[in-house]
């Protein structure tokens, strides 16, 4: 890869911001450096390309920085157009992806509160009303989401769902809470159960036991997950 075209992605990673660009990455085929950043001591580059925030994801492109992880989802995607897209290309249905993502978003941040203990039992009715909107969503295909991932690459609303939800199981069982229902929320349950047995996100999932020893650590002594 030439300078010219080098990529470079800051990153930390359990971070589901961080795993949702290294997952647009490789779905759309481009080739990238990791640089695995700890927050505890953060490095000068971290700190010269992000100085307003100083947190991750961060990627770097021909020199130039890009920060906070929905704007560089963007970026990817205006970027290598000719690459499989992760916005669709109609202004009107981009709108509706855009609509959901903020959606997948406040989900994201209910379930860190969750796995966090920060008010767990009103964070956890609140990710579970999430939950079910987001099954309604999916009920009402006017609505605009495709959980139906045969046939077709994955968009942003894939790639966002299953960096929240693709970790469940080991989440139920760490923290003793019920994440995902198959009675209650059948299709979003069918929706990441079918992303989970992808090939491209099992390659990029984070190691079982190593998520295991976080949650224990996350569980017994709390942690702010970086949030960007």
């Amino acid at each position: 890869m030439g300078e010219e075209n080098k990529v470079t992605l800051h990153g930390m990673w359990i971070s589901p911001y961080v795993n949702r660009v290294q997952l647009a990455l490789k779905v759309k085929g481009i080739p990238f450096e990791y640089v695995e950043e700890d927050l505890s001591n953060k490095s000068t580059l971290l700190l010269k390309y992000n100085p307003i925030h100083k947190k991750v994801p961060i990627l770097v492109h021909n020199g130039k920085p890009v920060s906070e992880s929905f704007v560089i989802l963007e970026y990817i995607d205006e970027t290598w157009k000719n690459k499989s897209r992760l916005f669709p290309e109609d202004p009107y249905e981009r709108s509706r992806v855009r609509f959901w993502a903020s959606y997948i978003q406040q989900v994201t941040e209910c379930m860190l509160k969750v796995l966090k203990g920060e008010g767990q039992d009103e964070a956890l009715e609140e990710f579970l009303e999430k939950l079910n909107v987001l099954e309604d969503g999916i009920k009402n295909s006017s609505l605009g989401i495709d959980t139906n991932i045969l046939g077709r690459n994955m968009g942003l609303l894939d790639i966002m769902i299953v960096v929240t939800l693709g970790g469940y199981k080991v989440q139920e069982q760490m923290f003793g809470v019920k994440i995902l229902d198959p009675d209650k929320t059948p299709l979003l349950c069918s929706w990441v159960t079918s992303l989970i047995e992808l090939p491209i996100v099992k390659e990029y999932a984070p190691p079982h036991d190593k998520v295991v020893s976080f949650l224990h650590f996350l569980k017994d002594v709390g942690f702010k997950t970086p949030r960007n």
